[in-house]
């Protein structure tokens, strides 16, 4: 039997949100926050709804590093 997704919560917290706001995510900012949180306190792989956000954070790391290669240059 799989268990359930730690994060399942969060995940249908941001579908409520987005539906009552038209789909306009700058609305949503404090669930999609509380989602990274979510995120971030489990090992990568761990919920399948966290993927989108783990694709996120390694953009985000990939960018900060090529900044910083730029800089070094």
């Amino acid at each position: 039997m799989s268990q359930k997704d730690p994060c399942q919560k969060q995940a249908c917290e941001i579908q409520k949100c987005l539906q009552v706001n038209n789909y306009m995510e700058s609305k949503c900012e404090t669930v999609l926050q509380e989602m990274r949180k979510c995120c971030a306190r489990y090992p990568k792989g761990r919920s399948i709804c966290c993927s989108g956000f783990e694709k996120e954070e390694r953009e985000r790391e990939n960018e900060r590093y090529r900044k910083q290669a730029q800089k070094s240059e």
